[in-house]
């Protein structure tokens, strides 16, 4: 698996100078033991509060430096990538923020960090500090496991301690509060991935059409294999495990957290499966989608609850400095509005009668029905050979409502024959067609005459479709026949189409349409069928109104 990165030994590092580089200025800062020691504080600290420190193995991010900021973390604490961060780090730490007030240090439950945070926090106290330790331990995969695995539902902790310590609490308030929070969370995740560390030789050990259930941040396996299968399905039996693991009363906040690689579009719908759950009439408020502890790239999830109380509620939205907390919302129905609907000019027109325009109008379509077959071989020279049958079904589209079309309203037939042709053809060319028609009927509409309207709708479909003269498309006959009707009439239109569409045969190579996929070999001396098309066209209506 592939990463971006320059030498293995600087990731962390570099990574945390990027988060410092575009943090708001003046809000963050590292100190300078760098590399060895990587801590992250808030640069407008001041020791007055209680210090919120936290931390862990990298890999992780936005946890837990992206979480310093006012109304969080004062600090955080980074290791390698999962690796817990040395004792030296964390004491260092601790100097850094304490001051009076006291401090409390926020523990995932993994040894590493238990041990390495435990001891600096033993060092710290004999050197005169006051220091609190409160681990979370939220996982409820193995229920009978004597020492859970702290996850995401760490991140509640981090705001509820955070909120009381910028309140002005002492640390025996802020540290109680933790505790208790602490022992009210539970949390379970699932991936359909292990994680990749870069670097490293990746190594995959679920198969083509298995995840795993109640699985570690770090990629420490699951506590159960698993079938691919619905997001509903997963969750529903994520959210029953959760629910017999809650108290059985109150409230809960939800966090719904993105494990690293699961796309936004996949996240937004397990969030909507997880409220339409039984387990969301206990639903609060919720946090998420979105990334916030991850596992590098595991393409995965977790969710997390918190049983509530006023205090909590109240911890849970206060504002914050740190954009990586993503606001809490009280969950609700979609709201539904009434979509505009616009009048449309070809649903409303009404049939009246014009033998001229009836009479040009059967010719076009007979025209291009009997073409089919020429235009389907010249196609398949230079495109995918339909171009034929796709002009042919929109002319039999409209000989079949000859009696219900408004012959007489040129504006209003060039909106049906519009609407007719976008349904009808269907692909690109329907749609070009379509924009010509309907903007042709706009301009008529408007008072322009025929040649006039017709040019405003090669406008617009040249405009959209992006082709000009030149190009090779229907728009090297269309549009000198256009210019030539609105100087000269249909036989100079005829003739100026017909030149146009023979001067395809030397274009070699394509700027537009499907053609310009095709090699010049293959496209010289071949006329483009949407060109000769349009000639015919043409034809057929001077042989009617200018008969030679």
């Amino acid at each position: 698996m592939k990463h971006f990165f320059n030498r293995r030994e600087n990731i962390v590092t570099e990574a945390l100078d990027g988060l410092l580089r575009t943090a708001a200025p003046e809000t963050l800062a590292r100190l300078d033991s760098y590399p060895d020691i990587k801590v992250i504080v808030r640069a407008d600290w001041d020791k007055l509060r209680v210090a919120v420190i936290s931390g862990g193995g990298a890999g992780h991010e936005p946890s837990h430096a992206g979480f310093v900021g006012r109304g969080m973390l004062t600090a955080a604490v980074s290791g390698e990538i999962f690796a817990s961060p040395s004792v030296d780090a964390v004491l260092t730490a601790i100097r850094a923020v304490t001051g009076k007030a006291g401090c409390l240090l926020i523990v995932k439950n993994y040894t590493g960090d238990r041990l390495n945070f435990g001891l600096a926090a033993e060092k710290a106290r004999a050197e005169g500090f006051d220091v609190e330790m409160v681990i979370v331990a939220d996982d409820i995969a193995l229920p009978e496991i004597h020492q859970p695995r702290g996850v995401a539902g760490t991140l509640f902790v981090h705001k509820i301690a955070g909120h009381l310590a910028e309140r002005g609490e002492s640390l025996a308030v802020v540290a109680a509060a933790a505790k208790a929070a602490a022992a009210d969370i539970v949390s379970l995740g699932v991936s359909y991935s292990s994680c990749s560390i870069p670097g490293r030789p990746y190594e995959e050990r679920l198969g083509e059409t298995q995840g795993e259930l109640g699985l570690g941040i770090h990629g420490e396996p699951g506590v159960e294999k698993i079938t691919v299968q619905q997001a509903d399905s997963i969750v529903g039996v994520m959210t029953e495990r959760l629910a017999a693991a809650m108290k059985p009363d109150g409230q809960y906040a939800l966090l719904i957290n993105n494990l690293g690689a699961v796309p936004l579009v996949e996240m937004s719908l397990i969030a909507n499966a997880v409220l339409s759950t039984p387990l969301a009439g206990r639903i609060a408020f919720a946090i998420g989608p979105g990334p916030m502890m991850t596992a590098l790239n595991m393409n995965g999830f977790s969710l997390s609850l918190i049983r509530l109380d006023p205090e909590r509620v109240a911890a849970l939205l206060s504002d914050v400095a740190p954009h990586a907390w993503l606001p809490a919302v009280a969950p609700h129905s979609v709201a539904v509005l009434p979509a505009p609907r616009a009048e449309n000019p070809a649903a409303t027109a009404v049939a009246s009668h014009d033998a001229g325009v009836e009479r040009v109008l059967a010719a076009i379509c007979d025209r291009l029905i009997l073409l089919e077959p020429e235009l389907n071989r010249l196609d398949a020279k230079a495109g995918d050979g339909d171009t034929g049958s796709t002009v042919a079904t929109g002319a039999r589209s409209i000989l079949a409502q000859t009696g219900a079309l408004p012959l007489a309203d040129s504006a209003a037939l060039f909106a049906v024959i519009g609407d007719t042709l976008a349904t009808a053809m269907g692909g690109s060319s329907g749609v070009l067609l379509s924009i010509f028609f309907t903007a042709a009927g706009k301009a008529s509409g408007d008072g322009a005459d025929l040649a006039a309207s017709l040019l405003a709708g090669l406008e617009r479909m040249t405009f959209y479709g992006g082709a000009q003269p030149g190009d090779r498309t229907m728009v090297d006959a269309l549009s000198p026949a256009l210019h030539a009707m609105a100087a000269g009439g249909i036989r100079a239109a005829a003739d100026a189409s017909r030149d146009g569409a023979e001067a395809t045969k030397a274009m070699r190579r394509a700027k537009a349409g499907r053609s310009a996929y095709i090699g010049e070999s293959d496209l010289e001396g071949v006329m483009d069928p949407g060109a000769h098309a349009v000639a015919e066209v043409f034809a057929a209506v001077a042989g009617i109104l200018e008969p030679a």
